[in-house]
């Protein structure tokens, strides 16, 4: 019998995961199966003892319940301790459930390894202090640029969740309003405006000369915030699209012990 997968989420019939994991299962060899499984909002933690009660050895954690994951698991990678936040679990040879976070390691590898991005002496301002930016912050911290500033519709929010990572690089929190004349050479939209073709209302003028823009979300079309970049001249306008196959992958990994090749897949989907 198969290995068995999933993504737990609500709502979850949109997820690509099944897709992405059946491509990495078609190139590596490994023998998995990998279903979509809708989440009980009032009883996500009895979904998830019941997925491996039945012998599951590892699930995918999407909205709205990342952090309940978080609370769930026995242990914790260190990013997923300070993100609040679990997007991958393993169950480990003893029992114990084991929670990571690959959102952030998603994320960089897409822009650096996918598109060339050079954090180097780079100013980075990343929209919005839910959970989408915990789960990146300590990742994008890691790659040290200049500064990373956290701007948020509720200032107390991103000066808050700035504070929660002082002293792990330059980084900063304030409100929306708050941004002014500062420019910045990567602009990353981590809210969920999108869904409603909104753009966050940022300064016409805070992304600099050459600067990109990156929606952490997708579509089949471009998001509102792709076009954004695209009207303010970015140097380039990101989806999350290769963030999604690069943190699958990291999951992957985490699993299998193999590390998928993504090219192709990000290629298929996008």
């Amino acid at each position: 019998m198969s290995d068995q997968y999933a993504v737990i989420g609500n709502p979850v019939r949109h997820s690509l995961s099944p897709e992405i994991h059946a491509a990495f299962a078609g190139e590596t060899g490994e023998d998995i199966e990998y279903e979509r499984l809708l989440g009980d909002l009032e009883d996500f933690n009895g979904d998830v003892r019941d997925f491996f009660a039945r012998g599951g050895c590892g699930l995918n954690v999407t909205v709205p319940f990342k952090q309940k994951a978080w609370e769930l698991m026995d242990e914790l990678s260190e990013g997923a301790r300070i993100a609040g936040a679990v997007n991958t679990i393993t169950r480990q040879d003893s029992g114990k459930l084991h929670g990571d976070n690959t959102d952030g390691v998603g994320l960089v590898r897409d822009l650096t390894q996918n598109h060339g991005f050079d954090f180097n002496n780079a100013s980075v301002l990343l929209i919005g202090a839910g959970g989408a930016s915990r789960g990146v912050i300590l990742p994008l911290l890691q790659q040290q640029p200049a500064c990373l500033m956290i701007a948020n519709r509720t200032a107390e929010k991103a000066v808050l969740l700035a504070d929660l990572f002082s002293g792990r690089g330059e980084i900063c929190g304030c409100g929306l309003h708050e941004i002014g004349n500062q420019q910045f050479d990567l602009i990353i939209n981590a809210t969920a405006a999108g869904l409603k073709g909104d753009v966050p209302a940022i300064p016409e003028t805070c992304l600099a000369s050459g600067g990109w823009s990156y929606d952490m979300m997708y579509g089949r079309e471009p998001t509102a915030f792709v076009r954004w970049g695209e009207a303010h001249h970015a140097g380039k306008a990101l989806d999350g699209i290769g963030m999604l196959v690069e943190q699958a992958a990291e999951s992957f990994y985490i699993w299998r012990g193999v590390r998928p090749h993504t090219a192709a897949v990000i290629q298929q989907l996008g």
